[in-house]
C-alpha cells in the first residue's frame, strides 16, 4: 500500500509533484512503510486447566480446614431489625428480621417461629435457598405449604447471601460485602444461626437441620460440614465437587465466553476464572477456592444427609450427586441414617422429583424427637473409633460418625466448635454479640 497517491492529491493543478516533493517522498516513504505494517498478533496466554484441575492433596485439604477453624464466625452486633405477622401453613408465626455486621456493611436474615411456642422447644432448620437473587420470606411461605403444618414444628432461619436482598411482606433488606458463593455465604449462615439461637428464645440449639436447594444446597452441605451444631441437612440438587468433568466444562465455556446458567457461576467467574486465565490468580490461590468449594472433599464430616438429584438436571449435573453418593457409600454410609434419591428423568426443579418432598419431610421430622443425652465432654472414646468417623482436625472431631444405626445421633452443640452450654449464648447480651433494637 502506498502512503502518498498520485500527484493531483497536493492539489497544485501539475501532473506530478514538484521536485522538492519528490525529495521529500524518499525520506518519508521508509516510515510511512514502518508505521503501516501491523503489528504482530500476540498469542492468548494458555490457561492450564490440567493443573487447575488435578486431584486436591491432603495438604490443600487439611489447609482449607485449618483456615475455616480459625474463622470467627459468631454473630458481631446483631440488631433486631423489626418483627412482621407470618403464616406457617396454617398456624400463625412472627418473622424477626436480624441483621449482624459483616466486612462491608451488614447481613440480613430472618428467623421465624409460631406463635405461641414454648422456650427452646422448636427445632431448627436453616432455609438455604437458590439462585443468585436474594431469599423472600414468600419462598418459606411455599415450603410450608409443601410440608403441610409440620412446618409449624420448627423454627425457620432464613440467611440471604452477601451482597443479596431478603424481601418481606413489609420491606426490603440489602446484605452488603462481596459475593461469594458457597463460601462467605456459609459463614454467614453460620453468623446468623448463632444470632437466631440468641434472639429467639423458642429455638432448640440441640436439634439443628438444613434444607437447601441450588446454590443453597452446596451451602447446607459445607455448613453441616463446618458447624458441629448441624445435626441433617436435606440437599436438593446442590454441587458437591468443584475438581469433577462438570466443573470443568462449566469453567472451560467460561473461558470462551460463554456461562452456563449455574447460580453463583457469575461471581466465580469474575473473581476467580478470568483472573487465573489473565495470570493475576496463581494456581494454587484458584485451586484453593475450589477445595473451599467442594464437599465431597470433606464427606467424614457430613451428618445424617439426605440427597435428591435428577438425572436430566441441566443447571447442576446429576454427576455431582453421584460423586459425592460414592464417596459416602465406601465410607460405609447409607440407609437408614442417610438416603440417597436419584430420580430418572427428573430436572432443576422438586416438582420433577416424585417423592422427594414427603421424603424430605419424614427425614427433618426426626428433628421433632426428643435428643439423646450427650456423653460428657470429658469422656474418653471407648476403644477405636468407627469408620466414617471424622477426622482429628474437623469440628466434629470426637463426635460419631453420622450412620449409627438404631438411634438418632444427637449432641449437646450450641455453636460451629461445640463451644460451651446454652445458657452462655443464651445471656451473651455483652462485648461482641450485643442486640439492639432498631428505633
Amino acid at each position: 500500500m502506498r502512503c502518498i497517491g498520485e500527484g493531483r492529491l497536493f492539489g497544485s493543478g501539475r501532473r506530478g509533484p514538484p521536485r522538492s516533493y519528490i525529495a521529500l517522498l524518499v525520506l518519508l516513504l521508509p516510515a510511512c512503510s514502518e508505521d503501516l505494517s501491523p503489528d504482530p498478533v500476540q498469542p492468548e496466554p494458555e490457561v492450564d486447566l490440567a493443573a487447575l484441575f488435578a486431584p486436591p492433596t491432603d495438604a490443600e485439604i487439611a489447609a482449607v480446614r485449618a483456615e475455616w477453624a480459625a474463622r470467627d464466625t459468631e454473630p458481631v452486633d446483631m440488631v433486631l431489625e423489626g418483627s412482621e405477622d407470618f403464616m406457617l401453613g396454617s398456624v400463625p408465626a412472627t418473622v424477626r428480621i436480624l441483621s449482624h455486621a459483616i466486612p462491608g456493611g451488614r447481613h440480613y436474615g430472618a428467623v421465624v417461629t409460631a406463635e405461641g411456642a414454648a422456650a427452646s422447644s422448636l427445632p431448627v432448620v436453616v432455609y438455604a435457598h437458590g439462585g443468585d437473587q436474594g431469599v423472600s420470606t414468600s419462598e418459606l411461605a411455599l415450603v410450608a405449604f409443601a410440608l403441610g403444618d409440620v412446618s409449624a414444628g420448627f423454627a425457620w432461619v432464613v440467611p440471604s447471601f452477601r451482597s443479596e436482598t431478603l424481601r418481606t411482606a413489609e420491606g426490603t433488606w440489602q446484605s452488603g460485602g462481596q459475593a461469594s458463593p458457597w463460601d462467605l455465604d456459609v459463614d454467614d449462615a453460620m453468623a446468623l444461626l448463632g444470632a437466631a439461637l440468641g434472639e429467639a428464645p423458642e429455638t432448640d440449639a440441640d436439634r439443628v437441620g438444613v434444607l437447601g436447594f441450588s446454590r443453597g444446597a452446596g451451602v447446607g452441605l459445607l455448613m453441616g460440614i463446618r458447624d458441629a451444631r448441624v445435626d441433617r441437612v436435606v440437599e436438593f440438587f446442590g454441587p458437591t465437587d468443584f475438581f469433577g468433568p462438570y466443573i470443568r466444562t462449566v469453567v472451560e465455556e467460561a473461558l470462551d465466553g460463554s456461562l452456563r446458567n449455574l447460580p453463583g457461576l457469575p461471581a466465580l467467574n469474575d473473581r476467580f476464572i478470568q483472573p487465573y486465565a489473565a495470570g493475576s490468580l496463581t494456581v494454587a490461590e484458584a485451586r484453593t477456592e475450589l477445595v473451599r468449594r467442594s464437599a465431597v472433599l470433606f464427606a467424614a464430616d457430613l451428618p445424617e444427609l439426605q440427597i435428591h438429584h435428577g438425572t436430566l438436571d441441566e443447571v447442576v449435573e446429576v454427576s455431582q450427586a453421584e460423586r459425592l453418593i460414592e464417596v459416602l457409600e465406601a465410607m460405609g454410609r447409607g440407609p437408614p441414617d442417610d438416603g440417597y434419591f436419584v430420580y430418572p428423568g427428573g430436572n432443576h426443579d422438586p416438582i420433577t422429583l416424585p417423592g422427594s418432598v414427603g421424603r424430605a419431610r419424614a427425614f427433618l421430622e426426626a428433628l421433632l424427637e426428643a435428643p439423646v443425652a450427650a456423653a460428657p465432654a470429658d469422656s474418653p472414646p471407648a476403644g477405636p473409633l468407627p469408620a466414617g468417623s471424622p477426622p482429628a482436625d474437623s469440628p466434629r472431631a470426637g463426635l460419631p460418625p453420622a450412620r449409627v444405626r438404631g438411634r438418632r445421633r444427637t449432641v449437646n452443640r450450641r455453636s460451629p466448635c461445640a463451644r460451651p452450654e446454652r445458657a452462655r449464648i443464651r445471656a451473651a447480651r455483652v462485648g461482641r454479640f450485643v442486640r439492639r433494637d432498631r428505633a
